[in-house]
């Protein structure tokens, strides 16, 4: 009797471990399962944070090029970004996923074709860098803006400094690291779509650190064989080169799909003062016909095929001086052939003055329209007013000419300048360069400023 309990309680033993061990075995099976659902869906923020390692590097890299401007400003009034001076993207809103695909209808207001039907504006914008773009205080300013003033649209950087403003898909963009993310363009866009801003999206093109650094075969380069550097500012593609070329079409035709209403290309052009120290080759086009080539594809394959506007800035001296097409490339007469706006940069400071002891003077000022300027900056009406008849008697003469002109108009300090050759831009400034274009003939206009800095009264109000 005794051997049957020690046997009965041996098997009842083992059969207690054999259930507890199906049992574990069990658990640990639908534990994987979880566990590889998981790794599953967290593929897309590894990826994430392997970008973003990618993105301190080559900040850490190109933190030279970060402050690319089209001018040297002074701080002053309307800091869109006052109310947060953190160079990080705070933008909540603009940086969460955007997982409804079918919702942003203004953005993807395609036919079955994929062309987008946009109507034109007459545009009366501000400029906003990338990392402003991506603070949602910034955008809520700007969007109050509209409601309340004449501003109804916005340039933002889309490529600027070598570096695409958002996580881009472009082959060459994404395998070298060449983007920062400072906003969501899908959701940005949406917001400002809702809020009746229409979109414009800045592609600073053949000054480019970052594609020039990657690609040192793509850099123009000077007679010694080094690549041809403008300061601080970086490398200089070549733009006889079509894969320089192309590579901005494709980030212009990604920008299009992400929703921006018109493509606007900046530095569309070759550098200026390279003189003898660059040599380009024998038996080429002239400079002026690669940058109407550029101009003309782009076109084609942003407007013609997918319907929105493509607009390019120039030198505001092209309006005044006709061998720029031979230097830098941009020839009054036949950039705006193809294209629907041109935006010539006539900003007041950036013309001679009659200073002996500055870069900026000649020792005489500069003659517009028959008037000579010794200090074009102070006087900011008749130096755009002037600026701006001339070039429209030009235009008259070209038979076809396409683009509207819209140009960038002034809304910094330059006090860069030697002294006595440069006043403070505050509103009154603004409003008479504003009245300007209007008296001259034509309605749209674009103020710039490198801080996002525009002061209380520059905008009329509703």
């Amino acid at each position: 009797m005794c051997m049957i309990n020690k046997k009965t309680s041996i098997i009842i033993v083992i059969a207690t471990i054999l259930v507890l061990g199906l049992a574990i075995l069990a658990i640990n099976l639908g534990k994987d399962k979880d566990n590889k659902l998981k790794n599953s869906n967290n593929g897309t923020n590894i990826q994430d944070q392997l970008n973003k390692g990618d993105q301190d590097q080559l900040s850490k890299g190109d933190s030279e090029t970060k402050g690319t401007e089209k001018s040297g400003d002074n701080l002053g009034e309307g800091n869109l970004n006052e109310d947060n001076n953190e160079e990080n993207n705070n933008n909540e809103e603009n940086n969460k996923e955007n997982n409804n695909s079918d919702g942003n209808e203004q953005a993807n207001n395609n036919e079955s074709s994929g062309k987008r039907k946009i109507e034109p504006v007459k545009a009366r914008a501000l400029y906003l860098s990338g990392s402003s773009a991506g603070k949602s205080q910034v955008i809520d300013k700007v969007i109050k803006l509209a409601k309340t003033t004449e501003l109804n649209a916005v340039v933002i950087d889309v490529k600027e400094a070598g570096v695409v403003n958002y996580k881009s898909d472009v082959p060459e963009v994404r395998d070298n690291g060449l983007y920062v993310e400072y906003y969501d363009p899908v959701s940005l866009i949406q917001k400002l779509h809702d809020n009746n801003i229409y979109v414009i999206g800045r592609i600073v093109c053949f000054l480019d650190n970052g594609l020039g650094t990657k690609r040192a075969d793509l850099a123009i380069k000077q007679t010694n064989g080094a690549p041809w550097k403008e300061g601080r500012l970086g490398v200089w593609v070549n733009p006889y080169y079509e894969e320089v070329r192309k590579y901005n079409i494709d980030i212009a035709k990604e920008a299009v799909e992400k929703g921006f209403d018109e493509i606007q290309f900046d530095y569309v052009r070759f550098p200026s003062g390279t003189g003898k120290k660059v040599d380009y080759g024998s038996n080429i086009p002239a400079k002026s016909e690669i940058i109407g080539e550029f101009l003309r594809t782009a076109k084609k394959e942003l407007h013609d095929e997918r319907g929105v506007f493509v607009s390019a800035d120039v030198f505001g001296i092209i309006c005044l001086d006709k061998n720029t097409k031979n230097t830098i490339g941009q020839d009054l007469e036949t950039v705006g052939l193809d294209i629907d706006y041109i935006c010539p940069m006539v900003y007041p400071s950036h013309y001679a003055n009659a200073s002996t002891d500055h870069y900026s003077g000649n020792g005489v000022g500069q003659n517009i329209n028959g008037i000579l300027f010794t200090a074009p900056d102070l006087e900011p009406y008749k130096v755009i007013y002037n600026t701006l008849l001339v070039a429209k008697d030009r235009l008259s003469k070209v038979n076809g000419y396409n683009a509207k002109v819209r140009p960038y108009l002034q809304s910094f300090t330059a006090s860069y300048l030697p002294k006595g050759y440069y006043k403070n831009y505050g509103a009154e400034e603004i409003r008479q360069q504003i009245k300007a274009v209007y008296d001259a003939g034509y309605e749209e206009w674009i103020l710039w400023n490198s801080g996002n800095i525009y002061p209380d009264g520059a905008f009329e109000k509703k």
